[in-house]
């Protein structure tokens, strides 16, 4: 059976498309993962709720030391792609905000349809199942170890993820495996992860944990809109998680709160026409008060607006809209939603996803040097990634 059997470590998001397509495509498949349950990750995505794809998923949405390698999957297998298989599961959808679309179901309901393409192409998941050790014979055939004995097999994928979660079993395994067969692998970092403040920070913002603002945040020249969130340890939100991916350590972070408004102008304009307003309750209408408090710590903002110079009011404004901070790291892979780096793409055809250097070893999804930005794009990468290399397995 090893002559036509394709064995894909890891039931997550690629490895199940993956298995899909390459059953499809007539052959023998059996998915081995170490966990107790199929796509841990895909049933707390969303909430639970699984952001499963971006309508507007383009090649831009991805970091890669090589940009290019993403679009020919991409091309190939697309979020209308993935969007009719769930239309013909009969499964309803909606779209949250940016083109992210969402199961109305619960996650689960996704996992379900890919489990049961699996059940009727017969594919076989063996969970529970811990790969010891991988070699590969002279006669091209892969031999692996594990608790549950030995497998042997022509062609295999690796679909197990990198770091990010640790808690629901993730690991460096397709990392180890690359390296173990030649292929190099890019340096890693956690992605699409919270901040944390230094002691400075921690103090000032005190008190505003939960409170969330809508707001344009930069660094490295990336730019991101949406809200921020204040934690008990530093600043999270959809904008954070999205710019976290281009931070480097020691790089500033600038924040514009309320970036439909120009503060300054606006505090001026009150000044003109309601001088005798003290500048606390004109910066009520924008903010809570205790979010005002902490943001303006040792400024005096109960005098009329008749008695600050141009000049003080600017520096109230930018205590919102020229936020600048350093946060001292990130909250690491416990909270990542990715990881950063992967193997790398010059090692990896991007139509087969077959090494270059390896005759029958294959590697999908987030164990790749490419990640998506937060909003379904690492779906889509899944399902791409795992549909192309399944139709190329031979």
């Amino acid at each position: 059976m090893s002559d036509n059997l394709a064995i894909i470590i890891g039931a997550g998001a690629a490895g199940l498309m993956c298995a899909i397509s390459a059953a499809e495509n007539g052959k023998n498949v059996l998915v081995l993962d170490h966990a107790n349950k199929a796509g841990k990750k895909i049933l707390i995505s969303g909430g639970g709720r699984c952001n499963f794809t971006n309508m507007y998923t383009e090649p831009s949405n991805y970091l890669s030391a090589n940009p290019h390698f993403c679009k020919s999957a991409l091309k190939r297998y697309t979020q209308w792609d993935f969007i009719a298989e769930v239309d013909k599961a009969g499964l309803p959808w909606h779209e949250k905000k940016l083109g992210q679309l969402f199961s109305d179901n619960k996650s689960e309901a996704i996992l379900n349809l890919l489990l049961d393409r699996c059940d009727a192409l017969g594919v076989e998941i063996k969970l529970n199942c811990a790969i010891s050790s991988i070699k590969k014979h002279s006669d091209e055939s892969f031999e692996l170890n594990s608790n549950n004995g030995k497998y042997h097999c022509t062609s295999l994928i690796i679909a197990t993820g990198a770091m990010s979660f640790p808690t629901m079993g993730a690991t460096d395994f397709g990392h180890r495996i690359a390296r173990q067969f030649g292929l190099s692998v890019t340096h890693t970092n956690p992605g699409l992860v919270p901040f944390t403040f230094d002691a400075k920070e921690k103090q000032q913002f005190e008190g505003l944990s939960g409170v969330s603002l809508d707001s344009e945040i930069s660094c490295a020249n990336q730019s991101f809109r949406e809200n921020i969130l204040f934690t008990h340890k530093g600043l999270s939100g959809p904008a954070v998680l999205q710019i976290s991916s281009y931070w480097q350590a020691g790089n500033t972070i600038t924040v514009k709160c309320l970036p439909d408004i120009d503060l300054c102008e606006d505090l001026k304009q009150h000044q003109q026409v309601s001088p005798n307003k003290h500048v606390i309750n004109i910066l009520k209408l924008h903010f809570p008060e205790r979010v005002i408090e902490r943001f303006c710590i040792n400024m005096d903002l109960n005098k009329p607006l008749q008695q600050y110079k141009h000049s003080d009011l600017e520096t109230i404004a930018n205590a919102f809209q020229k936020w600048q901070f350093i946060p001292s790291g990130t909250e690491g892979y416990k909270k990542a939603e990715v990881t950063l780096g992967g193997v790398d793409t010059d090692e990896i055809s991007s139509k087969t996803f077959e090494a270059k250097k390896v005759k029958g070893l294959y590697f999908i999804g987030e164990v790749l040097d490419v990640t998506g930005h937060l909003g379904g794009f690492n779906f889509q990468w899944a399902w791409a990634s795992g549909h192309c290399c399944g139709k190329a397995i031979q």
